[in-house]
């Protein structure tokens, strides 16, 4: 009985003393690939393709089994900020960087160029000098715009349609509009289409939104029942200013009726898409899979279903969108625009 009674002791003492020391620290998970995103100037929820960009590189993470601590973006403030901000994610270790916008371009191809070890991705960047280790995520956003230009041009009662855009030294931005404006030219010959572009350069071209309300509100003084945004934050102010004033608006980039206020949403005909988070995931799990390709990588183009405007929009401007939407699938209609 002693004997038993000294083990059972012993056992007591020692779970004692394991209770006192704490619970066993954690081991931190290894992460496979480390990912990073660097921002165009302005803000991660931008709901534009700044925050497509981050959903891109989130979904990505998660398909691939990464914790949250193998992935972080770095909002960029400044364009002489894109390389110190790739940079620094180069010197953690990063395995994959990922630069969203047209103005990062440059500067994602010299930091692909001088780190052969890390793979690059940039939306809506065309790169002169083929890598291995770099992609380049583009659209046609012209084929997104014409499709809903034509929405506009059928829905419009005035015969006037709005588009409010960022700065015109971003060509997608460019290939918007026209895209926008021959689509409501091409559904309805008779439309006026009136636009206008950011003054304020790569600075603020994206991050204005009050400029986007005090524009908008001129073109629906001037007779606009349609308003089209396309520029980040700038031009999301243009679609909370068509909601406030009760005219139609149709977003950009991304479906915008999960991203705007909710207020906007009962003026919401659809987005002018481009499927940015699909395609970052797409490319960012070729990495793992050791299927990447480095180049130019062109990713659909798509209008955002109708949702809670579904039943204001009669079924033959549905049918003639639709008819439109599959020309430019298929090749068969062209938007008119020149690249």
């Amino acid at each position: 009985m002693r004997k038993v009674f000294t083990i059972v002791s012993l056992l007591v003492v020692l779970v004692l003393a394991l209770s006192a020391c704490g619970p066993a620290a954690p081991v931190a998970p290894e992460c496979k690939w480390e990912l990073g995103l660097v921002t165009d100037v302005g803000e991660i929820d931008d709901k534009s393709f700044n925050e497509a960009a981050w959903n891109g590189v989130k979904g990505a993470a998660e398909e691939l089994g990464l914790g949250e601590e193998c992935i972080a973006y770095i909002e960029t403030q400044d364009a002489k900020d894109y390389i110190p901000n790739m940079t620094s994610f180069v010197e953690e270790g990063a395995k994959i960087i990922v630069t969203s916008g047209f103005a990062a371009g440059e500067a994602t191809n010299e930091m692909a160029k001088n780190n052969p070890d890390v793979y690059f991705v940039g939306s809506d960047q065309w790169y002169a000098e083929p890598q291995d280790n770099l992609a380049g995520l583009v659209f046609n956003e012209d084929h997104s715009g014409f499709m809903a230009g034509c929405l506009a041009g059928l829905m419009t009662e005035s015969n006037i349609v709005g588009g409010v855009y960022g700065t015109d030294l971003v060509p997608p931005v460019v290939y918007f509009r026209e895209g926008y404006e021959n689509g409501a030219k091409h559904c309805n010959p008779d439309v006026e289409t009136l636009g206008a572009y950011h003054p304020g350069g790569l600075a603020s071209g994206f991050t204005d939104p009050e400029w986007g309300h005090e524009t908008a509100a001129s073109m629906i003084d001037q007779g606009a029942d349609v308003i089209f945004g396309a520029g980040g934050k700038t031009g999301n102010g243009g679609l909370e200013e068509a909601a406030e004033r009760g005219v139609w608006a149709i977003g950009v980039d991304v479906d915008q009726y999960y991203t705007l206020p909710e207020f906007v949403r009962p003026v919401l005909l659809s987005s002018a898409m481009k499927m940015i988070t699909s395609g970052f995931v797409e490319i960012i799990k070729s990495v793992d899979a050791g299927t990447f390709e480095g180049g130019q990588i062109f990713g659909p183009a798509d209008l955002a279903p109708y949702h809670d405007t579904d039943d204001k929009i009669p079924l033959g401007i549905k049918a003639k969108v639709d008819e439109v939407i599959l020309g430019i699938q298929n090749g068969s209609l062209s938007t008119g625009v020149e690249k």
